[in-house]
């Protein structure tokens, strides 16, 4: 049986290849060795516990289970459960988002799905695309737009009325069909998509839209989307517009620049044959006109003869910059609505579909960025004053993103003096009060550290100091309140070289975990952890070693061996008190996870609901 790694490399290399079909594709749904790649991807993620309609979660997973999904899909019997349905609270708003939650096998089998089609797309999709894709971002789309909108005049946000909720099923199956011949595979594609949602126990069906929740939801998004990638590059090569030639300086920057050079050359080749009172009067002259030419555009602001168009999309997001016209963005943005209505059939937001001038400032995943118009200069190599910064994109961090974060995790409290001006400071959180030392200095090290993480792009990054200063203040007053002691109190015991931090005893010795001081640098850019692609299918390699317990037939409590190996599974660690032989071995060996002969995993089953 090949590895999932020779499996999806073997697509990925036929991918490449523009005008492949894949006609068999179906039949490597019939490899277990893929279902516990997915069983292993899914063992890591928060909801691997969480029960769909059915009831069953990850727990007592075992090979007659992959088996038996293998067998319904051989036989064609399978049929997807429908989701349950629930909702989850929108950030900074009363509306709730609707998440569908699949049953577990329904789960492997969107896993699997997922991994095939992403090793047949991903190396088709757009480089402007960076939403649910290995080796990108958030970040790395901010750094696209950090280098390619340099200079735009234009820029348009766009924004998808409810675009994940009214994906049109028979233009994503056309548009699969274009590089899948297999009509099993499509026949599947079909019944998960017509699947339907459990809501109160009452069943709805689906007619449009990619169930949220679902393993194969994202990359059928980007499937979907990468055709708006697509015709955004077609739209780019007949948009652009620069005559075969480089984009010329304006013609008043060049009057200017010649009568400066003029004077510069002059006063440089007769610097000690020219009388010094005509020497002042040239100087003088010439600062002038280096003056007036710092205050004027080097390309004229309007060329009929250069036009550029960028476009960058994370999701169902996306923005457009335009060196051009007005008139040019309003078109572009009549030109891609009429796209999405009448090839995609989706519905470009008319409220939130902005054209926004290029010096304003732009609101995209959750960075505000603008085209700096700054005149401030510095000397080049040659010695030159050179506007460095203007025409550069500046990414900044919105006031109301840290501000919000306070007042989420309760630790900002907002008073008024004598005079009505606020005063902040740090307040006790009650709900880490209970929780020790070392828990309560984690969770502030992780806010804080998740906020700066995200935002170290941003020019004004340092503005975390003052929600810096607000967290460190609700540190020492939530363990003031903890003790019943004071902030001074908490300040003279746990501080130590001016850093907060607790003593514990480890094997080793005594260890101090400190409180986050490592201040908010800006970053030119942020790299991911696997950003290496060398050797290219590394990402397919990664040990699983939930595959390799269960096929080894070993009990891990009694040590019998066994055919039939069943997984046990717990939802949180910490969870665990240690109240039987299960528990306590799960707690030392630091799993969520045990591999039980039949009796071992009936006896832990039923130890774990009493």
């Amino acid at each position: 049986m090949r590895t999932p790694s020779h499996v999806l490399k073997s697509l990925e290399e036929q991918a490449c290849k523009q005008d492949y079909k894949f006609d068999r594709l179906y039949r490597n749904l019939y490899n277990p060795e893929l279902y516990l790649e997915a069983y292993r991807r899914i063992a890591t993620s928060q909801g691997s516990m969480t029960a769909g309609t059915d009831r069953m979660t990850l727990d007592d997973m075992s090979m007659a289970r992959i088996n038996r999904i293998i067998a319904k899909l051989k036989d064609h019997s399978y049929q997807p459960n429908p989701a349950r349905r629930e909702y989850i609270a929108k950030k900074n708003s009363d509306k709730k988002r609707p998440l569908g939650i699949p049953s577990t096998d329904d789960k492997l089998i969107q896993e699997v799905v997922r991994m095939i089609l992403e090793a047949i797309y991903e190396p088709t999709f757009s480089n402007n695309s960076h939403g649910f894709r290995p080796k990108r971002s958030c970040h790395t789309a901010l750094q696209e737009v950090k280098v390619a909108f340099c200079g735009a005049k234009w820029i348009i946000e766009g924004d998808i009325k409810a675009c994940f909720d009214r994906f049109d099923h028979h233009v994503l199956i056309d548009i699969l069909r274009k590089r899948i011949k297999d009509e099993h595979f499509i026949g599947l594609m079909w019944k998960m998509l017509k699947a339907g949602y459990m809501e109160q126990w009452e069943y709805h069906n689906t007619f449009s839209g990619t169930p949220q929740g679902s393993g194969a939801s994202p990359i059928l998004a980007n499937v979907y989307l990468n055709e708006l990638d697509r015709y955004m590059k077609e739209y780019k090569s007949a948009f652009d517009v620069d005559n075969g030639k480089t984009r010329l300086p304006s013609k008043e920057y060049n009057r200017v620049h010649y009568q400066y050079r003029k004077r510069a050359v002059k006063c440089k080749k007769l610097k000690f044959k020219m009388p010094n009172e005509e020497r002042k009067i040239f100087v003088s002259e010439m600062k002038y006109f280096r003056k007036i030419r710092m205050k004027i555009p080097y390309y004229p602001p309007i060329d009929p003869n250069y036009r550029r168009i960028q476009y960058n999309r994370y999701a169902d997001d996306f923005v457009i910059g335009i060196i051009g016209s007005k008139a040019d963005a309003q078109k572009v943005k009549d030109d891609i609505k009429e796209f999405l209505k009448e090839t995609l059939k989706l519905e470009l937001s008319e409220e939130k579909t902005k054209i926004t001038h290029s010096s304003d400032l732009v609101r995209y995943l959750g960075y505000d960025f603008t085209v700096s118009r700054s005149q401030d200069a510095k000397r080049n190599e040659k010695g030159d004053l050179q506007r460095c910064w203007y025409g550069n994109v500046m990414l900044y961090l919105p006031h109301e993103k840290w501000f919000g974060k306070l007042l989420e995790y309760g630790a900002l409290k907002i008073s008024k003096d004598t005079f009505g001006k606020e005063r902040w400071s740090g307040v006790h959180r009650g709900k880490l009060m209970n929780k020790d030392e070392i828990e309560i200095i984690k969770r502030y090290n992780y806010e804080i550290r998740g906020i700066y993480n995200y935002y170290q792009l941003a020019e004004n990054v340092s503005v975390l100091n003052d929600f810096y200063f607000i967290m460190k203040g609700s540190l020492y007053r939530t363990f003031a309140a903890k003790y019943k002691s004071t902030f001074n109190k908490m300040k003279a015991k746990y501080e130590k070289d001016e850093v907060f931090g607790v003593e514990y005893l480890t094997k080793s010795g005594q260890k101090r975990y400190e409180f986050y001081h490592d201040g908010f640098e800006k970053k030119a850019e942020v790299l991911l952890n696997d950003i290496d692609t060398l050797p290219q299918y590394r990402k397919y390699d990664v040990p699983n070693s939930l595959a390799k317990r269960l096929k080894a037939g070993i009990c891990e409590v009694c040590g019998a061996r066994t055919p039939e190996i069943h997984m046990h599974h717990v939802k949180r660690l910490k969870d665990l008190t240690g109240r039987n032989e299960y528990e306590l071995l799960m707690i030392s060996k630091h799993r969520k996870s045990l591999a039980l002969c039949p009796d071992c995993y009936e006896k832990a089953r039923n130890k774990s609901f009493k």
